[in-house]
């Protein structure tokens, strides 16, 4: 079993390094200076030779690409020089020293995602701690819809199979696949939030936390989670649906069912005792897979539905050209997305003992 972990680890690790090295090249070879982006239109040649200087935009490539992983690095290289870009700054580095070598020291740190070019110089990271919840409790949100929702319409399919409810639920997983979740947001917020508004009292847009009518603070205000959760949890839930039947069905054909229903058990004693927890398998790989994939696929959700979450702000970022804000959301999505697969596939392991052994 640790073999098992360490490999996938190592795996983890190698895929990071892809998605860090490829983050890096694509958004360093887009035409336009970091150094003016951050200064905007107040620029003058001494700022602009400061702000490169400080930044490490005056160095080569190959040397701003160990930069940025020295700064991504859990593990780090510091010179003790003020005049270089590594100098291990308190207000840059929330670091702790492990030894001094010469004129560099080695310290133990969190990883430095660098400074926003737009936001007066703050910290990626506390962007990213600032919107991450909201965007992690709408895809909890969505994931629980879709596996509540997907795993009762599939059991419902599977006993009516070939029917007109069949069809029926099977139409509505294909249209749930087919339609782009930026038409659904559209499509929600205006028939929900706008034409059935006063039948529904759901807001077109809106975010977890909002100010008060006085502007004397922030409460929390759940409805406006339902219309966002709803369309993100569309696509998990026709792929749920769709396993559910099919795993069913399979299960269905089994000895042990066919024995159950001799001995006279009804069809719902035969599911909820037998068959659902057998038939689950493929719908919880799925759905591991899902919930990290909604934290990339909210982008065009949140910025419809005003939510203040990752998403929205990827997409703010994205049109203010803020590289370090998109650079380090895309990270932090990639992130998430690898350590979600290595515990999935670490439970599996640890479940099935066919793979343990393979």
């Amino acid at each position: 079993m640790l073999r098992y972990f360490l490999n996938k680890l190592g795996y983890a690790l190698l895929t990071l390094y892809g998605v860090i090295t490829v983050i890096f090249f694509l958004f360093n070879v887009l035409p336009g200076d970091p150094a003016r982006m951050m200064l905007d239109q107040n620029e003058n040649s001494d700022q602009l030779a400061l702000i490169k200087k400080k930044y490490g935009f005056d160095q080569p490539i190959a040397t701003q690409y160990l930069y940025y992983l020295n700064d991504l690095s859990p593990i780090s290289f510091h010179s003790n020089s003020q005049e270089d870009y590594t100098f291990l700054s308190e207000g840059k580095y929330n670091a702790t020293s492990l030894f001094t070598l010469a004129n560099t020291t080695v310290v133990i740190k969190t990883p430095y995602l660098r400074e926003s070019f737009q936001k007066s110089g703050k910290k990626v990271s506390q962007i990213v701690g600032n919107t991450l919840p909201s965007t992690a409790i709408l895809a909890l949100f969505a994931i629980v819809i879709a596996i509540v929702f997907g795993v009762i319409l599939g059991i419902i399919s599977a006993l009516y199979k070939d029917t007109w409810i069949d069809r029926l639920i099977a139409l509505i997983s294909t249209l749930g696949m087919s339609i782009p979740s930026f038409f659904s947001a559209i499509l929600f917020a205006w028939l929900f939030g706008f034409v059935l508004q006063k039948y529904t009292h759901l807001n077109m847009t809106g975010s977890l936390y909002e100010v008060d009518d006085l502007g004397e603070g922030s409460y929390i205000q759940w409805k406006n989670i339902i219309l966002p959760a709803i369309v993100l949890g569309i696509r998990p839930l026709a792929v749920v649906i769709q396993l559910m039947r099919n795993s069913l069905l399979e299960t269905f054909g089994q000895d042990y069912i066919r024995t159950a229903r001799a001995k006279g058990l009804s069809e719902f004693q035969i599911i909820r005792t037998h068959a659902l927890k057998n038939s689950l398998n493929p719908v919880v790989t799925a759905i591991s897979g899902w919930f990290a994939s909604m934290l990339a696929g909210a982008v065009f959700v949140e910025y419809i539905f005003g939510w203040n979450g990752l998403g929205k702000e990827i997409v703010e970022a994205l049109n203010n050209l803020d590289l370090p804000v998109i650079m380090g959301s895309v990270l932090v999505i990639s992130t998430t997305f690898v350590v979600i697969n290595i515990l999935v596939d670490i439970i599996y392991a640890y479940l099935d003992p066919k793979i343990r052994l393979s």
